[in-house]
């Protein structure tokens, strides 16, 4: 069994990413898609911790942004040490512009109503 490091690299969404910043000077910088599944790809499976419980965003991570699906041990982290990196994806929603309604194949009759977006952003500690 691979040994962690003494700073795994998080994996944070929008809420559980505002209680990490309660101390310290933190660094915040977007990222593209590419550049989140490069820094996923640098670590080991046992050197990332899952913060987020949702697994719409585990949808996200592996199926949309063509990241490697992995086991991502899962831990309620409250802060983070100096020099550790987060990757936070941000979701956040708009109201459709239109309401098409579509009918599933049995005549069930569902509506649009709302658009998910998503993007990251790399959040460190600096001190």
């Amino acid at each position: 069994m691979a040994q962690m490091t003494p700073t795994p690299l998080l994996l944070l969404d929008n809420s559980n990413m505002i209680s990490l910043i309660n101390e310290g000077r933190f660094l915040c910088t977007n990222l593209s898609f590419d550049d989140a599944r490069g820094i996923l790809d640098t670590h080991d499976e046992n050197d990332v911790i899952r913060c987020f419980t949702n697994h719409d965003i585990e949808d996200i991570i592996f199926d949309y942004l063509g990241i490697s699906s992995r086991s991502y041990a899962h831990r309620a982290v409250r802060s983070m040490a100096p020099g550790q990196d987060a990757i936070v994806f941000k979701l956040y929603t708009t109201p459709s512009e239109t309401q098409p309604i579509i009918r599933s194949q049995d005549g069930i009759e569902a509506k649009k109503i709302q658009n998910v977006y998503v993007y990251c952003q790399l959040l460190s500690r600096t001190e």
